[in-house]
């Protein structure tokens, strides 16, 4: 497997916006991503995706914008960790009630 590749932000904006505009200029959708990402040196799939989520963040097609997305996972991790504390102070607290109910031998 091959390793991955991190592009820069600079390229990923123009790799869209360059598909944004060839899709405009042209009826014909078809192709237009083989072509700027081969000029590129972007894999098809990749520069897909890219055009894909930013369509996505300019509510252009449906689904969950980046940053909406993220703050979803925020918000789970949050979630995951309140619910791991109360499981501990719920513990801690039926030890301590168990303690209190014992009777005290001196």
């Amino acid at each position: 497997m091959p390793a991955l590749k991190k592009y820069p932000p600079e390229l990923k904006e123009r790799a869209v916006r360059l598909v944004l505009a060839a899709r405009d200029e042209s009826s014909g959708r078809r192709g237009v991503c083989t072509r700027v990402g081969q000029q590129l040196g972007i894999p098809v799939d990749t520069l897909r995706s890219w055009v894909q989520r930013a369509e996505i963040d300019e509510g252009a097609r449906p689904g969950t914008p980046t940053d909406v997305n993220a703050r979803l996972i925020e918000l789970e991790r949050e979630n995951r960790e309140l619910r791991r504390v109360n499981a501990i102070l719920r513990s801690a607290s039926a030890f301590f009630a168990a303690e209190l109910d014992r009777p005290q031998s001196r």
